[in-house]
This record gives structure tokens, sequence and C-alpha cells, in this order.
């Protein structure tokens, strides 16, 4: 993967279900998410400034859990793995509901939670499929799925921001709550649109001079993705009524169809899917990274290290989704719009986590230097302070989830210690 390749990774990852679908689930909060936009866009500009330096530094594959172990040992990298494995995993389900949601509004005989959830099943494994093909592939179809599926929302945004609707902007904060609950929330369910500013970093053993490119891969995609994502969400929240848009299970169409007439509205929801279908392939290429990275520092079990002759992790890509598939699953008893919503809270929740941990790696990493730099200090610092204060912003639910799903890999990290201590002396 070159730098267009890792860049279409990030921006295709960061671009998906979360601009597409996120308007809904910000609707009872109005314009005033835009609080929590601006503070999840800076602290998503900090947290990519993380990972740059981190990945300039330590060009190694695993990304968020490779630079925890390496500043603070293997439990904590183990922890910060399996975090960020059960982030991707809920990611990738967010991203197949949200693709069920584009496909109702252009077929709306699947608009039923049986359907929909039919679907996205369907589309899951589909992807998985494509992804066991090997990684050189999935980097391809990112690029040029990442492509087409930018053009609708530039259009959207060029042609919309000239007609916004000034009652949708009233009112300003129709939820009641204070603005510190408000942005709190709101910055919570706005990072989810801007999480994947690490996917550079995941596979790095599969891109060409890994230290230069990703750090420039990640600024530029994070860049990119947050303009695009924070101009495309407003515009919608200003074009399409607040009562409708709530319960909306595809926003980007509804918005094309009071700007456009009906047909507009399908082809959106027809680009809606395209753009769920390349982050889909991207989240899942980096499904199998994930435990394929870890298992190879001898943190997972040895049988998620295997790979076929392309190189592509199989037992991780498909356990992954079928983790995907029981979330999926399990939680479709709702609207799909609550199922999106509590999906994208424990896969931000699992991420924030790595991401806190990743900067606290580089602020302990800089202060070892002969000569630790302020600005780097600074950055990491204040990357880390956000990645706490946003973890809070998640939720009871969603962190109590996140906390069971953790105490859940721990008898897996005790089992491959066990495993370790007990060939030791054999090999002596």
């Amino acid at each position: 993967m070159g730098l267009w390749s890792a860049t279409a990774l990030v921006v295709g990852n960061m671009i998906g279900s979360g601009v597409f679908l996120l308007p809904a689930s910000l609707a009872p909060y109005g314009q005033a998410s835009l609080y929590g936009w601006a503070l999840s866009a800076t602290g998503a500009l900090l947290l990519a400034g993380v990972f740059a330096c981190l990945a300039r530094r330590h060009p190694v594959a695993g990304g968020p859990y490779a630079y925890a172990r390496i500043a603070f040992g293997e439990f904590t990298g183990f922890v910060m793995a399996w975090s960020y494995w059960i982030s991707v995993w809920c990611a990738v389900a967010a991203i197949a509901v949200a693709f069920a949601g584009s496909m109702a509004a252009i077929v709306p005989m699947l608009a039923t939670p049986g359907r929909e959830a039919a679907c996205a099943l369907i589309v899951l494994w589909l992807g998985t499929a494509f992804n066991l093909a090997g990684v050189r592939t999935a980097g391809i179809a990112q690029l040029v799925i990442t492509i087409v599926k930018l053009l609708p929302l530039f259009v959207v945004i060029a042609v919309g921001a000239s007609r916004l609707d000034a009652q949708s902007f009233t009112p300003f904060n129709p939820s009641g709550q204070s603005w510190l609950s408000v942005t709190t929330v709101t910055a919570a369910l706005a990072l989810w649109a801007l999480q994947g500013m690490e996917c550079a970093t995941i596979p790095a053993e599969h891109v060409d001079k890994a230290e230069k490119t990703i750090p420039r891969a990640t600024l530029i995609g994070v860049a990119l993705a947050a303009a695009v994502t924070i101009a495309a969400c407003t515009v919608v929240l200003g074009l399409v009524p607040l009562d409708q848009l709530k319960n909306s299970t595809a926003p980007f169409a509804d918005a094309a169809t009071r700007l456009w007439g009906q047909g507009a509205g399908t082809a959106m929801a027809a680009a809606m899917a395209v753009s769920c279908l390349g982050a889909l392939n991207g989240w899942i290429l980096v499904q199998g990274q994930v435990p394929y990275a870890a298992a190879c520092d001898g943190l997972f079990p040895a049988y998620f290290a295997r790979s076929d002759a392309n190189g592509t992790p199989r037992i991780g890509l498909v356990v992954g989704s079928a983790l995907a598939t029981v979330l999926v699953v399990a939680n479709f008893t709702g609207s799909l719009v609550a199922v999106f919503t509590a999906s994208i809270l424990l896969a931000t929740a699992a991420a924030l986590l790595p991401y806190a941990f990743s900067a606290a790696a580089m602020l302990r990493l800089e202060s070892r230097r002969e000569q630790p730099s302020a600005w780097r200090l600074a950055v990491a610092a204040l990357a880390f302070v956000y990645g706490l204060w946003a973890l809070v912003g998640t939720g009871a639910e969603a962190l109590l989830w996140g906390a069971g799903l953790l105490l859940a890999g721990v008898p897996f990290y005790l089992l491959r210690r066990t495993q370790h201590a007990t060939r030791a002396p054999a090999d002596a």
C-alpha cells in the first residue's frame, strides 16, 4: 500500500456510515451538536498528531495497541489490543446496519427489522469474503470506492449550503439539556464519524516506506475526512426538519429528496450504500490485522497469527465477523437508528481507551528522550485529556458493556502466559 491507498484507508474508514446516518443520532440535539463537533474535530486532529509521531518513530504493525505495549509492557498491550479489536468488530456491525438502512430507502420492502438484519448480515459476510482475497486487493478497492463516495458529499455540501431552511436551526438546543451535557454526548457520537484516524498504522508491514507514508496518510486523511464530515452533517441538519430527521434511516437521502426530488433521494441512498461498502471493506481489513499483529507479538492465541499464501489472516477476519454478527442479531429488536447508536457508542468507548493510552505512550516515550520536544509533549497531554473526557461521554451503558468485554479477555491472556511458561522449561 502506497500513500494514496493508505490515505484512502483512513478517509474511507472515517467517511462511512457515520457521515450518512449520524445526523439522525444528532437530531435530538439540533445545531447544539456543533459544540460536540468542534471538540471532536480538535481531539481527532490531536490524536492524529499522536499517531503520526508514533508511526514515524515506531513503524510497527498493530497501531494503538503496539504503542501501548512498547511504552507500558505486555499486559497493557494485550488490554489495548483486546479493547481495540472490540471497537473494530462493533464498528463493522454498525456499518452493516447503516448499509441496511440505505438499502431500505432504495427498496422500501426491506424496511422491517428482520429484513434489515438479514441485509446487514449478508453484506457483512460478503465484505469478509472479499477481504479473504488479500490486503492488496482490499487496498485497491478502498481507493476506488473512496473517490466515488466523496463526489455526492461534495455536491450536497455545495448545493445544500445555499438552500438551508432557517426553521431547522430552531430551537438551537431542542433537547433542553445543559450545554455541557449536550457537548459531552454529541462529542462522543461525533467521534464515531471521525473514528478510523489510526487505520493506516494497523497494517504497517503492508505499507510501503511505512515510517514516512503512515504519518502523511494519517494527517492528510484526518484533515480531509473531518472537514467533509462536519460540513455535510451540518448541512443535513439545516435541510431536514428535526422531527423527521431523528427517525430517518437515510438522512442524506431525505436531504437530497428535499433538494432535487425523489429520484435524487434514491440516488443518494445508493451513494450511501457504496460509502458503507467502502467503510465496511476497510474495517474488516483492520479486523483481521489487529489480532494477527497481537498474536505475532505473543499476546493473542497463536492461531490468530496464521495467514494464507496471500498473507491474509483468515482466522481473525472470520472470528471478528462472527462476533459482529452476534451484536447485530442481539440488538435488532428496536429501531435501526437505536441499533446504530448503541453500536457506535460501544465501538467508540472501546476505541477511546487505546486512543488515550497511545497518547500516554507518546508522553512516556517522549519524556525518556534526551531532548524531549515541548510541542510533542503538549499534543500528547491534550490528546490524553480529550480521550478520557470523550470516554466518559459515551455513557454508563457503553462503559459497562465495554468493561465486561474487556474482562472477558483476561482469561485468554492468562492462558497465553501459561502456555509460554510451560514451553520455556522445554525450550531450555
